[in-house]
């Protein structure tokens, strides 16, 4: 007898058939959006079409990841269609130096879709992590590759308590999200990250003038707080986090001296 297409009634497939119908239309950012069953990384596979010479816009999501990354390599697995796993490919026509906003960009596109989709309240842990009553809903990892950006996000959506990775973390279910719809929840993502990506760059990755910076301080969880950095070399910084510069570092406040941090300096952060 074949498997069937529903092993878990709870957890129905992505449908990349409707996702395309609503996203992939002429003057649409997205150019592409692919549903696979199982893949090792999302981000590495649409690495590989950058250097295949893929259009920007495209989207790749897996139902299950066997290799999933998240920053500095930590790994990242969950059940099959328990959550939302996809990148998206972006070609930028912006100065290098700004592109630290990318994936806070892409992190405020998604709590925004979040709080409007299923109900939810989120806020942005800088650099990577969406929190829900200070537990990691999800997170995102941005690799450039040659001219490109690889952005892909993982988000917990109907984990239970003992599938949670770790114990810090939630599930929109567990968070009482008054939707669970994988399929609507991927489409408000990606139609905010369209929204807040082409206002950006129309202001030539101006933070301030496409208006990212405040929206992205609105919902931030870690500007304002006081916070420990630990940094490579095993040193530590412990200070108060009070903005986010023009190239999208954090500056943490330490012994009257501002520290900007780049994501790639910071190993961990701590509220």
């Amino acid at each position: 007898m074949p498997e069937p297409s529903y092993p878990d009634l709870d957890r129905p497939q992505l449908s990349q058939a409707a996702l395309r119908a609503e996203l992939v239309r002429p003057g649409s950012l997205w150019s592409s959006l692919t549903v696979v069953e199982r893949t090792g990384s999302t981000n590495a596979d649409l690495g590989q079409a950058v250097r295949d010479g893929v259009r920007e816009g495209a989207v790749l999501a897996a139902e299950s990841q066997y290799a999933g990354r998240g920053r500095l390599g930590r790994v990242w697995i969950a059940p099959p269609r328990s959550g939302l796993t996809f990148s998206v490919l972006l070609r930028p026509d912006v100065k290098v130096a700004l592109q630290g906003w990318l994936p806070l960009l892409f992190g405020l596109a998604a709590a925004t879709a979040i709080r409007q989709v299923a109900e939810v309240d989120v806020r942005l842990k800088w650099p990577n992590d969406l929190l829900h009553d200070e537990r990691k809903l999800a997170g995102i990892l941005a690799e450039r590759i040659d001219s490109a950006v690889v952005i892909g996000m993982g988000l917990n959506v109907s984990l239970r308590e003992s599938e949670l990775p770790v114990g810090h973390a939630t599930s929109l279910a567990l968070a009482g999200a008054a939707c669970l719809d994988r399929d609507r929840l991927l489409a408000g993502v990606l139609r905010e990250l369209e929204r807040l990506y082409r206002d950006w760059c129309l202001a030539g990755g101006d933070a301030d003038a496409s208006g990212l910076r405040a929206a992205y301080l609105a919902a931030s969880a870690t500007v304002g707080q006081e916070v420990r950095v630990e940094l490579p070399g095993e040193r530590l910084l412990a200070g108060r986090a009070t903005g986010i510069s023009e190239s999208g570092q954090l500056i943490v406040r330490s012994g009257g001296v501002d520290h900007p941090l780049s994501a790639g300096d910071v190993v961990h952060a701590r509220l």
